[in-house]
């Protein structure tokens, strides 16, 4: 290299630098390692972390059991790439797997539709409102305060710029449903939609019925909004329902830090154009066989700007494929035997605790702590390597001394005696 750019030396070669900025030491790194001892180095770090830890932890984001054949597909190098479907002709694997998870998502939610993927939940939920607003012509939005409050903070920073005033209503102090009297009251002519979350993040099943004949009594839509997705293998969302918007993060993809996760928008047919993302249709090739191709691309770089229907980038194939590998791996009876284990476990838990909210609850539910601070039980559960709930005084000042639980089908129970044992 030295000689292709007619220099003897490195020195040479960063000659033109002036002297005071020229590093005159060796880079302050460690000397190179072997392999085994990198791989010890990771699994040392692992176990620092939640690595070997019970969690009790949900809200929004769940600790299953992902099967081992999702990585062995999702690793597959046809998948496992940068390059996206736009050409028909080299990508038809892509193309069918989203075809297949579209189809899959409107199984699970009773919608006639469902896009190829969002980002995540939160900007599903979103996106959902921004398309409401488009179909109605009305400008308004009305969330319950039950919804979970970060994807209320993002629904807030969409709105922000987009000159759509973003309302919230309250929830019933006994039984954690959203407060149906005060929708009622905050209703009015220029509601373009009504959000609720079931189960909501309380983890209560909430009155979505309820909300869907007061919200469509003054011409508004209802949005259906999930956190946890294992919850469809037994509630199936109303079809009283406009919009669905949820997270996948449960169906077999990893914590992970925070992400990325995969969202999904699906909606009745008359709303399909609305719709934000893409659409994978199935069509024929010039043979006459089964083909798929984009049908619906509504972004910016597709169409004329003042026609997008989003800023959405994307969609998310690849985290969306291993939730379509765990639809296919548990099939319908499968999902809802995984949905009965999580009710089993989380009522085992209740009923060693003091639920805060009467409510039906899936695998959720606000425990109140009594005799000791929230974060001081989760500080005893640290050391018996068990992650805690989620303390509520943060987002809910009038439930600071109560506790957000999460059990599922990786809880166990001496686990949840021990979680019981903190509380008293």
């Amino acid at each position: 290299m030295l000689d292709a750019c007619g220099v003897r030396s490195a020195e040479d070669l960063f000659s033109h630098l002036p002297e005071a900025v020229r590093l005159q030491r060796p880079l302050n790194l460690p000397p190179g390692i072997s392999e085994y001892e990198i791989v010890q180095y990771f699994r040392d770090r692992a176990d620092e972390t939640a690595h070997g830890y019970a969690s009790f932890l949900g809200a929004g984001v769940y600790s299953h059991f992902r099967p081992v054949l999702v990585d062995t597909v999702v690793s597959r190098g046809e998948f496992l790439t940068s390059y996206t479907p736009y050409q028909a002709e080299i990508s038809q694997g892509t193309l069918t797997a989203i075809f297949e998870f579209q189809t899959m998502i409107c199984q699970l939610t009773g919608m006639d539709v469902a896009n190829a993927s969002m980002y995540d939940g939160s900007t599903a939920m979103a996106e959902a409102a921004l398309m409401a607003v488009r179909a109605t012509g009305k400008g308004r939005v009305l969330v319950a305060r039950s919804v979970h409050p970060e994807y209320r903070d993002v629904l807030r920073t969409y709105a922000k710029n987009q000159g759509m005033p973003v309302d919230e209503f309250g929830f019933n102090a006994e039984t954690g449903t959203l407060d149906a009297p005060d929708l009622d009251r905050k209703m009015d002519a220029l509601t373009a939609a009504v959000i609720v979350q079931s189960p909501n993040f309380f983890g209560i099943v909430d009155e979505v019925k309820q909300a869907a004949e007061i919200a469509h009594r003054r011409g508004a839509l209802l949005i259906l909004v999930f956190t946890e997705a294992v919850s469809l293998g037994l509630l199936a969302p109303p079809a009283e329902t406009d919009i669905v918007a949820g997270e996948l993060q449960s169906f077999a993809i990893s914590p992970s830090y925070g992400g990325p996760y995969a969202g999904i928008i699906a909606t009745k047919d008359k709303w399909v154009r609305q719709m934000p993302g893409r659409l994978v249709g199935q069509t024929v090739d010039t043979r006459g066989n089964r083909a798929f191709c984009l049908t619906l691309a509504t972004r910016e770089q597709h169409i004329r700007r003042e026609k997008a229907t989003s800023n959405i980038c994307t969609n998310q194939a690849l985290i969306a494929l291993m939730a379509t590998v765990f639809m296919t791996v548990y099939g319908k009876a499968g999902l809802r035997e995984l949905a009965e284990q999580n009710v089993a476990k989380a009522h085992y838990l209740a009923g060693r605790l003091q639920p805060r909210f009467r409510g039906n609850f899936f695998n959720e539910f606000v425990a109140l702590a009594d005799s000791r601070e929230p974060d001081e039980i989760n500080r005893l559960l640290l050391k018996k390597k068990i992650i805690g709930g989620l303390p509520l005084g943060r987002f809910y000042p009038e439930l600071a001394d109560s506790l957000l639980l999460c059990a599922t089908e990786m809880s166990r129970r001496a686990e949840m005696d021990a979680v019981a044992e903190a509380f008293a």
